[in-house]
């Protein structure tokens, strides 16, 4: 049988665009040859190739399309040949979203994630969606690089026949979360523990994280500590700010000086100006999260000249990469994104195998990292 370029006689497919050896045809899949010459592009304004399409020239039925695509169907090898080279031919690709409405799974897992300019944020969802790629799901992620997830951002994802939804931006409202249960999507929040419905939760020991921090400023001798939270309205500052209170008056300490930023670098360099250049200065400084707390540390270090941690010690939260750098060698609270991932994974599979069932809530341990910053 000799190579051709074809040219098909359909509505649906204006040029098939490359040479394929195929077996003898019925008659209602014939096609007419066109002269041998460079292969031409495919037209971007034509139509997505669909499986009848593979399905008239391979000379097969639909389901035998359906079935090459199907892990485990029965399909002859002669067939499946077939099949493959005609796809590969027309430029054919099954429809995933197809497929899962047939076996009632799409596969469509969507990430509603905090600031992506948070670095533990950023990568935390960076690593969930390599996380979730392995497991053959197709993360949709909703982010912005502010704090504030509008509801109505969550809600049109909905639209999408989604499998499962993870919320990591602590702001949203429990109302929100409430539509989506609704709608029979299951729902796994992470930082952060919504009393909703059947939702799964997982979030870090925020107050054990703190008492952690605090108990190791008062071990060093440190009696005028500081705190510098993030957004007040964000429910991780809200457990981490009572924490520390709650540690600090374990030990009959009043709080110097308490402040409030936005979880960011700048923010920590400009509160921790403030902080620093008043009548009342502490001795140590326990920040919300690392970034915040690099920023206090460069501060210190770079415009006042304060030794850190002999003038001053410095605690943060999270465990960034940036954290274990020489140059800043961050002492902190690990919250770890491993961990956590692992525990939405394990809620997910769960869910999965029993939509009823009733919400779970897990707590992540932190672990005080060491450096030289305490």
């Amino acid at each position: 049988m000799e190579f051709f370029f074809f040219e098909r006689i359909t509505s649906s497919l204006d040029t098939l665009a490359t040479k394929v050896q195929f077996p003898p045809m019925s008659s209602e899949n014939e096609l007419n040859p066109t002269p041998a010459g460079p292969k031409p592009w495919i037209d971007a304004g034509r139509k997505r190739v669909t499986a009848e399409d593979v399905a008239r020239i391979a000379g097969v039925s639909r389901s035998a399309v359906s079935r090459a695509y199907t892990k485990g169907a029965y399909l002859s090898l002669e067939k499946r040949r077939r099949i493959h080279d005609a796809a590969e031919a027309l430029g054919y690709r099954p429809n995933a979203l197809a497929a899962g409405f047939n076996s009632n799974r799409s596969n469509l897992v969507a990430i509603v994630t905090g600031n992506l300019n948070n670095h533990y944020d950023g990568v935390f969802t960076a690593e969930l969606v390599t996380r979730l790629n392995g497991l053959g799901k197709l993360p949709v992620v909703i982010g912005r690089t502010t704090d504030n997830i509008g509801d109505s951002e969550i809600l049109e994802v909905l639209d999408y026949p989604l499998d499962a939804l993870v919320i990591r931006a602590g702001s949203v409202k429990a109302e929100t979360v409430e539509k989506c249960l609704r709608l029979q999507v299951p729902v796994i929040v992470s930082g952060r523990i919504l009393a909703v419905g059947n939702v799964d939760c997982l979030c870090c020991d925020n107050h054990a994280g703190m008492e952690m921090a605090v108990a190791e400023f008062a071990r060093s001798g440190r009696q005028r500590i500081g705190y510098l939270g993030g957004h007040p309205e964000l429910s991780a500052e809200q457990e981490r700010c009572a924490g520390f209170v709650a540690a600090m008056q374990k030990r009959h300490l009043e709080p110097v000086v308490m402040e409030h930023a936005d979880f960011s670098f700048e923010g920590g360099y400009t509160t921790g100006t403030k902080i620093l250049q008043g009548s009342d200065r502490p001795d140590a400084i326990l920040c919300g999260n690392d970034a915040m707390a690099l920023g206090v540390m460069n501060v210190a270090r770079e415009t006042l000249g304060l030794d850190v941690p002999g003038d001053l010690a410095i605690i943060g939260f999270d465990d960034i990469e940036l954290a274990c750098w020489p140059c800043f060698d961050l002492s902190t609270i690990r919250n770890p994104i491993d961990v956590t991932i692992d525990g939405i994974v394990s809620l997910l599979e769960s869910r999965f195998a029993d939509p009823a069932r009733h919400g779970e809530t897990i707590r992540i341990a932190p672990e005080f990292i060491p450096r030289s910053t305490h």
